[in-house]
């Protein structure tokens, strides 16, 4: 706005000039004049230093978009744009499954899907029908959702990781007909069979006894797939590219996940972005250790497969010890990371492969600013491609231009070209911060705030499709944002903007907190805590302490050795973080939860507090008088809980 104010009194003077019969060279230099005097200048010096990267911006945007009013313009889906695909490439390599070695061909793929749509059909299922499908990651999944699509079926994808409750919880949002479960996984479907509907029939892949089966009173698909007919199936429903395509689940970090809704376009949104933000080439090969339950996963990287060609090698589970052997093997270009899995690929010793790759290109979320330089120098990758942006979420931005730190940009010379806003909030209650009109205040450079990005349904960059609960849908949406009588959505993660338009996570929504007055950052102190323990796992949170305002700092350290030395990290904290920032309250574990994307989990730690009952593990205090950290046992918790004890 100050750029703006600059230039309409730079056009004013010049306007008046111009009244009192000065030439135009005297008033256009005066108008100039006034516009540098008035801060115009630092408008300039962002222009020449953002124009490239803006350029290159814009292009990517008006690429995608224009494919995507095509696809729309002609009813096409994932499916029949899969199709096409294998039209240009029938022989060429689609997946490969790292743990058998085996290799799909383009036609392999697209008729054993053909398989999954007549198994579909003959079941009875018709158009918004859902299917559960709950396995290990394989090229067999993939081939499942696909099928499943071409006759208007649409799949939830399960995370493997869930057990018990949470398992029922996502079965049974996604209002799901039928389950498809990889034999790997019989148990834990047998932990809740008794409390799956009468009505779910249920199919398993892999191997299972008979009496197993019998047990679980499930149907064998590898047979049923094997005879079933692998032309295209009959033309029965029509969908177009803003119908469901599947369900995908949050990660759960803060609670039960939710059924995410993604659409056709929306998936080709995310893997068109990803493929032209980043340069991929048709000829790339992608290594994809992510699970395919997730977007990353199957959006990010499957779908470089089934829209663009490329062949994509898909590991069942991510293996450090085994990363770049794996690459070597397949001559991967580009891979896939997401949350902590490049500082754990730091954590690995030293090996000689980790240099003899030929991968080019990480593309992926969530790489921290103290690992990102490191990766590189030590793997010898050239670029990092990191995006941010939920499943759900029509605010998505990329780091195009490998900008250290930075997980996207928006364009500070043309902001509207792309309605994306760092808008305050409280950062303890996450409330909009609003004016006098009752709208959101943007945020200044160097200000955290919300990122947020205006809702248009009728633009497939803009809609928000929102969760299978409607109830959740409607918290992720605030009106009178950008103006009277919009709506945006609310991506619950606090980002920060410098004077150039990059964007820099800082945390999720709720884990920022406030102590002796300052606001702590959790990701910041998490980055430098597993920096000074050589990339060890650390989950940082505030807790409430009775009688004292804000919350005290606490830190979850894995330390699986046993090695954990209180008095070297009081010392090492001491000069790598301010005061307020240190941790008060230690538990140190032999691990710490993380979800299957490999973001900490602490909402059980959360819970727990620095309650020494609800653990075996060790739980210390920073006692500030005696410069150390105490062990924290019953009679000092109750010591704590009764204001006995001051912080």
């Amino acid at each position: 706005m100050h750029y703006v104010a600059s230039g309409s009194l730079s056009l004013g003077s010049l306007g008046l000039l111009r009244l009192f019969g000065a030439s135009w060279s005297w008033s256009l230099a005066a108008g100039l004049g006034v516009y540098l005097g008035t801060g115009g200048w630092r408008y300039l010096y962002v222009a020449v230093r953002t124009a490239k990267r803006d350029i290159n911006g814009l292009y990517v945007l008006l690429r995608v978009k224009l494919a995507l009013w095509h696809h729309i313009r002609n009813r096409n889906t994932i499916p029949s744009i899969f199709a096409k695909t294998v039209a240009k490439h029938p022989d060429k390599p689609a997946l490969v499954y790292e743990a058998t070695g085996e290799t799909w061909t383009f036609s392999q793929l697209d008729q054993i899907s053909n398989a999954v749509a007549h198994w579909a059909l003959s079941q009875g299922w018709t158009s918004g029908d859902v299917v559960a499908l709950f396995m290990e990651s394989r090229p067999l999944q993939v081939a499942l959702w696909l099928g499943l699509a071409k006759v208007g079926v649409e799949a939830a994808l399960i995370n493997f990781n869930l057990r018990l409750d949470s398992l029922l919880h996502c079965v049974g949002v996604s209002a799901s007909r039928a389950i498809v479960f990889g034999a790997e996984l019989a148990d834990a479907v047998s932990e809740v069979s008794s409390s799956l509907s009468e009505s779910m029939v249920r199919f398993s892949t892999g191997d299972l006894r008979q009496d197993q089966m019998a047990a679980l009173k499930c149907h064998p698909l590898d047979s049923i797939l094997a005879s079933a007919p692998r032309h295209p199936p009959p033309c029965t429903v029509s969908r177009g590219f803003n119908d469901r395509l599947f369900y995908i689940y949050t990660s759960g970090t803060t609670g039960l996940p939710k059924a995410a809704i993604v659409v056709h376009s929306r998936y080709y949104r995310i893997a068109a972005f990803g493929y032209h933000s980043f340069r991929m080439q048709p000829d790339d090969i992608i290594y994809d250790c992510l699970p395919l339950y997730h977007s990353a996963g199957n959006i990010m990287g499957v779908g470089q497969c089934l829209i663009h060609g490329i062949t994509v090698v898909v590991k069942k589970k991510f293996s450090a010890s085994r990363f770049w052997e794996d690459c070597i093997k397949h001559n991967c270009t580009v891979v896939q990371y997401i949350g902590e899995i490049c500082r754990y690929l730091l954590s690995q010793p030293v090996r000689p492969s980790e240099r003899q790759h030929r991968v080019r290109l990480a593309v992926g979320n969530g790489l921290r600013p103290s690992v990102w330089e490191a990766f590189m120098e030590r793997f010898g990758v050239k670029q990092i491609g990191e995006f941010y942006g939920a499943t759900e979420c029509n605010c998505s931005i990329a780091n195009m231009d490998g900008k250290v730190g930075a997980c996207g940009f928006n364009s500070r010379i043309l902001p509207n070209v792309y309605p994306i806003r760092l808008v305050k909030v409280n950062e303890e209650t996450m409330e909009l911060v609003r004016d006098k009109h009752g709208l959101c205040m943007p945020c200044q450079p160097g200000e955290p705030g919300l990122l947020v990005g205006k809702i248009n349904q009728e633009d497939p960059l803009r809609r928000f499709d929102g969760y299978a609960s409607q109830d959740a849908t409607r918290k992720k949406i605030a009106y009178n944002v950008f103006k009277k009588n919009d709506s945006a959505y609310l991506s619950g993660d606090v980002l920060v903007m410098d004077e150039l338009g990059y964007m820099y996570f800082r945390d999720r929504s709720g884990d920022t907190f406030r102590w002796k007055g300052e606001n702590v950052s959790t990701t910041e102190v998490e980055g430098t805590l597993s920096s000074l323990l050589d990339q060890t796992d650390v989950a940082v949170f505030g807790v409430n302490v009775p009688g004292v305002e804000g919350k005290a700092g606490m830190a979850a350290i894995a330390d699986s050795t046993g090695n954990f030395n209180c008095n070297t990290f009081l010392k090492e904290i001491q000069q790598a973080l301010p005061p307020y920032a240190r941790p008060i309250f230690l538990r140190i574990s032999p691990c710490v939860d993380t979800t299957g994307t490999f973001k900490i989990q602490k909402t059980r730690l959360q819970r727990e507090g620095y309650d020494p009952r609800l653990t075996t593990d060790q739980i210390y205090f920073l006692n500030s008088r005696a410069g150390c950290y105490e062990l924290v046992t019953e009679d000092l918790y109750n010591a704590f809980e009764e204001g006995r004890i001051s912080l």
